[in-house]
């Protein structure tokens, strides 16, 4: 079953179960792979729907960010029950342990001692986390960390 099809199930369970913030937010993760199908014209893959539902969590986070700054608490929670819904549609995330590793294997792998080197190592530390969904912040920071220890 690819990626769109299990969207398709649930979208149908949903609105069975008359759940309506489940059916909003798989419609919209529907439309959202649709276009990028048509814009890409060809179906996704199963790696490219990923990255589209990680980019959907991301805009849900910058605005649940807007909202509380702005004293808007009812939408900043609408938002998050939707990340929550969308985030089981995610691989797991790595735990801390599993990204100092990493990030550790990332600099001895390119013999990064500076602050300079933060981008290579970032990319390393990607490569060292297959099939997880790593939030690139927390990843960026925590390699700054650690180069900054450094030098």
């Amino acid at each position: 079953m690819t990626f769109l099809e299990r969207i398709q199930n649930d979208l149908t369970e949903a609105m069975k179960a008359r759940e309506e913030l489940r059916l909003s937010v798989l419609r919209m993760v529907k439309s959202a792979l649709k276009n990028k199908e048509i814009e890409k014209i060809r179906p996704l893959d199963d790696a490219e729907a990923l990255q589209i539902v990680q980019t959907l969590v991301k805009q849900r986070r910058e605005s649940i960010e807007q909202f509380t700054k702005g004293g808007r608490v009812d939408l900043a929670e609408k938002e998050t029950r939707e990340i929550a819904i969308l985030e089981t549609y995610l691989p797991s995330a790595p735990g801390e342990a599993e990204m100092d590793s990493a990030i550790e294997a990332a600099i001895a792998e390119t013999g990064a001692n500076s602050p300079k080197q933060m981008g290579a190592v970032v990319k390393a530390a990607r490569t060292h986390l297959p099939g997880k969904t790593i939030d690139g912040k927390a990843l960026s920071d925590r390699v700054r960390e650690r180069l900054s220890r450094m030098s």
